[in-house]
């Protein structure tokens, strides 16, 4: 892998990560202006499934494993283990 892509794909985990805090934000303030804030375990409930998010896409960007790819006509998810040999 390329510096290039390196770059471009931790570029890319950080666009992921900070629209999911954007619609986690959008969320608790909508609840909070209709009188029924989260609790602060469901925010950081929240902020811990999106860490996890931030570290699934760091591996399989330091593995050479695609994540998902929605892009381009249809949704195909790549087994681990074809990856691991070099299968796929």
């Amino acid at each position: 892998m390329s510096i290039t892509g390196l770059l471009l794909g931790i570029i890319n985990i950080l666009i992921v990560i900070v629209i999911l805090v954007l619609v986690g934000v959008i969320i608790q303030w909508v609840l909070g202006a209709l009188g029924w804030p989260p609790p602060p375990l469901v925010v950081k409930l929240y902020m811990a499934i999106v860490a996890l998010i931030a570290l699934y896409l760091f591996v399989a960007l330091l593995l050479g494993a695609p994540a998902v790819h929605i892009i381009g006509g249809h949704v195909t998810v790549t087994p681990p283990f074809r990856v691991a040999l070099g299968l796929s």
